[in-house]
Order: C-alpha cells, then sequence, then structure tokens
C-alpha cells in the first residue's frame, strides 16, 4: 500500500534537511584532502577496487542498464505513460526549446566535444577486433561510437530524472534521491537511511562533475595554447578554473530561468553552428550517407550489442570501453538525473521518457558522425593522418588538430574553446543547483549564498585534484562508486513501478464523477442556464461562500461526528476538505476558481452582457489529492455538491480495500 505524505512533514524530516549539508560539505574536504595528500595510495586503492569490479561484476553493469532500457520504454509505451508528472492540471515550467537544450548541456555537454573527434579515431586505429585503419574499422567504429552516446545512456538518466519528478511533483515529497525510496522503506526516508542516501548522491554528483570539468579545463587549456601560446600547464588549469568558476556562480546566483535556461541555449546556438561549419567544409555527401548508414548499423546491432560481453573471445577492451561508460554514466545520474527531474514539472512520463531518450540522442548521433567520420575520412582518404597521430599523443588537443585540416581555423578553434568554456560553466552552475537541492532537503528556493557555495567548492575540487595529479584517482573512485548505485537504480525502478500500479489502482477502482441531477421547480431550465452561461469570477467565489463552503463544512462536522478526523481548509480562491491528514487513508476534495479565456461561441452571451467587457470566464473545478479532475460543480446546489463529495469519497475507499487485497 503506497500512499504519499508532504515534503517536510514532522521532525524527522527537518532534521534529515538540516543534516544533509554539514555532512556532505565535511566529506568533500575530507575526500580532497586524502587525494590531495596521498594521490598515489588513494589512486592505488580505487585502481584495484575498479579492476574487480570490471573482472567480476562487468555483467552486472551491462545487465542494469539494459533492465533500465526496457523499463523506461515500457513505461512510455504502457498506460502509465499518461500519468503526469504533478498534479492532473500541472502544465511544463519551460518550452520544448529550452527543455531540449538544458537536457543536452547538463547531460552530455563537454563530453562530446572532448571525445567527438577522438574516439571514433581510437576504435579505427585500435578496435576491439580485427585489423585497424580499414574501411570495415571505420564501420564498426562508427557503431562502437552510436553506441556507447546512444538511447543506453540517457536511459541510465531517465531511470533517476523519472523517478525524482513523479515522487516529487506528483507526490509532493521532497525533490532528492530519498524520495524514490518511499514505497520501500515509507517514513524511514527522512531519517539516518534517507540522509545517508542523498549524501551519497552529493559525493557523486561533486566527484564526477569535477572530474568531468577538468577534463573540460585540459581542453580549454589546449584550445588557448593553440590559440593564444598559453602554456599547458597545472597553474594555467587551476587560474581557468578559478575563471569559469566565477562565471559558473554567477550563472546559479541568477537562478534557474534567467541564467542555466540562456546558457543552454547559447550552448546549443554554438554547438549547431560549429555542427553546421564542419559538415559544410567537410565532405558534406560523404557525411550524410555515412549518418544514414551509421543510424542503421546502430538499429541492427542494438539487441546484439546490449549484452554483448566478448565472453567468447576475452579482451580488456569492454573493460577500458563499454562498461565504463556505463559505470561512468550511472555515477552522473545523480545530477544529470535531478537535473532532469528539476526542469521536468507538468510534463507526462510518455513525453518524459521519449524527449529525454531520443532527442539528445538524436543530436549525439549527428555530432558523432559529423566529427567523428570526417575524421577518419581525412585518414582514409589520404589527405592526413595528422589527426590520428595527434590523438594517440594528446586527446584534449585533436579537436584543435582536426579543425585544423579545414577553412578558418583559427575562428573554428576559437569557436570550440568557447563551446567548452560555456559547457563548462553550464556543468558547473546546474550542478551546484543539483546539490542545493538535495541539501537543502528538495526546497527548490533556498538561499543563493548556499547555491554560490557550492558552485565554488565543485571548482575548487577540480583545482585541488588537478593540482595535486589525483584528478585520475577520483575519476577511478568515482567510477567505483557506481557499483553501489546501480542497486540503488535497481531499487528506484521498482519503487517506481510499484507506485504507478498503486495509481492505476486508484484510476480502476474511482468511476467518472457523474453529474448531479438538479431536481425541483425548473430543474432544467437551470440546468441550461449552467450550461450556457460562464460566471465571472465574482460568480464562482459567491458559489464557493454561499454554496460550496457550508457543503463541505457539513460533510467535515459529519465525519468528525463519526469519529473521522476531518477539517475544511480555505485560501483565497480555493477550498479544500481534507481527511486523516498525513495518514494512509488521508482524503482530499477540493475546490479552486479557474479562470479560461471566453471562447468565440459565447457570442450569445456576450450579447446579452453588453456593458460586461470581459474576457474570461471562471470554473468551479473539483480537484483531489493527485490533481485536477477536470470537472465543473458550478451551478450546483448544496445537496448536490454533498452527494458529490461522497461519491468521490466512496472511490477513495473503495481504492484502499483493493489496495489492501492486493498488497
Amino acid at each position: 500500500m503506497l500512499e504519499m505524505t508532504q515534503p517536510g512533514r514532522g521532525p524527522a524530516s527537518a532534521k534529515a534537511k538540516g543534516s544533509v549539508f554539514p555532512v556532505s560539505a565535511a566529506l568533500v574536504v575530507a575526500i580532497v584532502l586524502c587525494g590531495a595528500l596521498a594521490p598515489e595510495t588513494v589512486g592505488d586503492v580505487f585502481s584495484a577496487a575498479q579492476a574487480w569490479i570490471m573482472d567480476r561484476l562487468g555483467w552486472f553493469y551491462l545487465l542494469s542498464v539494459a533492465v533500465f532500457l526496457f523499463f523506461v520504454l515500457y513505461l512510455a509505451i504502457s498506460p502509465h505513460g499518461q500519468v503526469r508528472l504533478g498534479p492532473n492540471h500541472s502544465e511544463p515550467d519551460f518550452s520544448y526549446g529550452s527543455w531540449f537544450a538544458m537536457l543536452f548541456s547538463a547531460g552530455m555537454g563537454i563530453g562530446l566535444v572532448f571525445f567527438g573527434v577522438a574516439e571514433p579515431i581510437m576504435h579505427f586505429t585500435t578496435p576491439p577486433l580485427g585489423e585497424g585503419g580499414t574501411a570495415e574499422a571505420a564501420r564498426a567504429a562508427m557503431r562502437i561510437t552510436f553506441f556507447h552516446w546512444g538511447v543506453h545512456a540517457w536511459a541510465i538518466y531517465a531511470v533517476v530524472g523519472l523517478s525524482l519528478a513523479y515522487f516529487g511533483f506528483r507526490h509532493g515529497l521532497p525533490l532528492t534521491v530519498r524520495s524514490a525510496f518511499y514505497p520501500l522503506i515509507g517514513e524511514r526516508i527522512h531519517g539516518p537511511i534517507g540522509q545517508a542516501i542523498d549524501v551519497f548522491a552529493v559525493l557523486g554528483t561533486v566527484f564526477g562533475v569535477a572530474t568531468s570539468l577538468g577534463l573540460g579545463v585540459l581542453q580549454i587549456n589546449a584550445g588557448l595554447a593553440h590559440l593564444a601560446g598559453l602554456p599547458e600547464s597545472l597553474p594555467a588549469q587551476v587560474v581557468l578554473i578559478a575563471v569559469i568558476t566565477a562565471m559558473a556562480t554567477i550563472s546559479v546566483a541568477l537562478g534557474l530561468d534567467a541564467g542555466i535556461r540562456r546558457l543552454s541555449i547559447f550552448n546549443m546556438v554554438l554547438a549547431a553552428a560549429l555542427l553546421l561549419f564542419v559538415a559544410a567544409v567537410g565532405p558534406t555527401v560523404f557525411l550524410l550517407k555515412a549518418l544514414v548508414q551509421n543510424t542503421g548499423a546502430y538499429i541492427d546491432d542494438f539487441v546484439t550489442r546490449t549484452f554483448l560481453l566478448y565472453a567468447y573471445e576475452p579482451n580488456s577492451w569492454i573493460a577500458g570501453w563499454t562498461l565504463f561508460y556505463w559505470a561512468w554514466w550511472i555515477s552522473w545520474s545523480p545530477f544529470v538525473g535531478m537535473f532532469i527531474a528539476r526542469i521536468s514539472r507538468g510534463r507526462t512520463i510518455r513525453e518524459f521518457v521519449l524527449g529525454v531518450l531520443f532527442v539528445p540522442t538524436g543530436f549525439t548521433l549527428v555530432w558523432m558522425t559529423v566529427f567523428g567520420n570526417t575524421a577518419i575520412w581525412l585518414h582514409l582518404s589520404g589527405a592526413t593522418t595528422a589527426v590520428s597521430e595527434t590523438v594517440a599523443a594528446s586527446v584534449p588537443l585533436a579537436l584543435f588538430t582536426f579543425l585544423e585540416q579545414f577553412p578558418l581555423s583559427l575562428i573554428a578553434s576559437a569557436l570550440a574553446t568557447l563551446l567548452v568554456v560555456s559547457f563548462f560553466v553550464t556543468s558547473a552552475d546546474s550542478a551546484a543547483l543539483v546539490i542545493d537541492t538535495i541539501t537543502a532537503g528538495g526546497t527548490e528556493e533556498s538561499p543563493a549564498w548556499r547555491r554560490v557555495f557550492w558552485a565554488l567548492l565543485t571548482g575548487a575540487v577540480a583545482a585541488v585534484l588537478l593540482f595535486a595529479g589525483g584528478l585520475k584517482s577520483l575519476q577511478t573512485a568515482t567510477i567505483a562508486s557506481a557499483l553501489p548505485f546501480t542497486i540503488v537504480m535497481l531499487a528506484m525502478c521498482y519503487g517506481l513501478l510499484k507506485a504507478l500500479r498503486m495509481e492505476a489502482l486508484r484510476t480502476a477502482v474511482r468511476q467518472a464523477p457523474s453529474l448531479a441531477v438538479m431536481g425541483g421547480t425548473g430543474a432544467w431550465q437551470r440546468r441550461l442556464h449552467t450550461i450556457l452561461h460562464h460566471p465571472s469570477r465574482a460568480e464562482v467565489m459567491t458559489f464557493l461562500d454561499e454554496v460550496a463552503a457550508p457543503g463541505l463544512e457539513a460533510v467535515a462536522r459529519e465525519l468528525r461526528a463519526r469519529g473521522v478526523e476531518a477539517r475544511l481548509l480555505r485560501e483565497e480562491d480555493r477550498l479544500r476538505l481534507v481527511t486523516s491528514p498525513g495518514e494512509r487513508e488521508e482524503f482530499r476534495y477540493g475546490i479552486r476558481a479557474r479562470g479560461y479565456a471566453l471562447p468565440s461561441f459565447a457570442f450569445f452571451e456576450r450579447a446579452a452582457e453588453a456593458d460586461d467587457q470581459r474576457d474570461r470566464y471562471y470554473r468551479a473545478e473539483v480537484f483531489l489529492l493527485e490533481g485536477g479532475q477536470d470537472y465543473d460543480v458550478m451551478g450546483y446546489g448544496r445537496e448536490e455538491l454533498i452527494a458529490d463529495v461522497l461519491a468521490q469519497y466512496e472511490h477513495h475507499l473503495n481504492f484502499l480495500h483493493a489496495a489492501e487485497r492486493v498488497g
């Protein structure tokens, strides 16, 4: 049986909310100091742990990622896909364009720029099987690259994001990782277990982002060295981190809409400009053919590669690439999943899954084709092997050597460097926003100084790791930490499915509300008036005051007389009857005044009300625990309204009875 509580309810919640911030901050500082003071020792420990995990439990990673992918696809095509991430009447906070831009920037930005040229070339020159540098190796390289950067990665993010958005926005639980475990551990999410889950998510986010920012600053340094002769050195990289972290701090202080959303759109425009430039000056026709063929090969190999472990031809390639990527995406999932959840309120599960899986993946596959296939074409056509040689020597420099092969290379390199900086800033400010949300117990409106603190601390972590030579050690540690979080994600899938089945059961036992039948003299004329009339806000407020409030209070009074805790709550434009608040039997019946644009078919009423130039009308809409029900009770009499309340209450009790039977 699953019944949700409200965010921050009770002392346990307040305690958990207050403990996560100091514990997380202290652990981050302690771990960084260990990595800085003894990087070799820490690196040896985590390298040994990673090697053992990859050798013994690689099959578990591969199988788990397959479960995540097929699980979210099932939710999208099943009836659960119609469930909204928020109340039934909620609407998305962001347009599709802004939503897609933020998804892409937070999830893959720096990685695509860093590996867009390098990874296809590495698979091309040193494939897992067969001879490198051939046409067959080129085809295999793009199939592997597509697989690593395709829907599997986004399915991992979707599991975490969907679970957090569902429990946070649909059921009013805190927007933190622990809330996904409510179906499994109940109120204990507000205690030490919940705190531990959130602290672990914070650590994974800080170090996952810090290591990626370290990779990003290496490429920025390489770009500035290529453009302006800036030395490639640790001091220069630390200065770059400080400057760019300051930019991220400004962005995160501005907030989600003014800072991160606009910067994400800028990222997409910049990335699209660089993409179109390379496609235009490169082998355009070849790239179009390659994109079609790569996509077909990706689809053709999809199931085989999903479960491919090279069990019959053992080699270390699978651990160094596919399993490494799966673990890396999992280690990033608390950050990206939380951010995706934060920006996805109001969308349906189907809309969420299809958008998160396929839109960023589509752009990613185009990007990898344009940059990766062009780099391979330069080698195969005999034009130059400079890019392949640079990848073998310095991956951060590969993109700039690649751009040197085309006209306007200086401008293109400057654009690429600006793009990496922009993605760097977006990742840092998005991470600060996510970490702050977790440590604030899911509160979206926390003090700006806390967001600034986490932005600065993340930048400081990246700087310390680079300066102490511990970046590789912490990257390895992040990968090793993916193992326990894989188990956490499998539990998330089970909890989300359990909650959705309970919601489907609730819907099944609740019949569609039947409109009350008006009785008495002139009943049908009053009914016709209700159908044709488009009330003003003042009329609906009068209905709430004179009909709805007395009727709901009468029901509350009768329930209390029968031993059921019930109360009537009044806000500015709504009434809410609540029974057994905070318990599994909690029931809500609310009525709110909701405005709409006056429809064009109301021309006859406009003529009758010539002196009333209003362009809006209002409905007295019913909402229950799960949100708006899309029907209007304006015009009901007191007894008719009470009949509707009792009908909904009876449906609620039927649901509780059915839920008890299914366990």
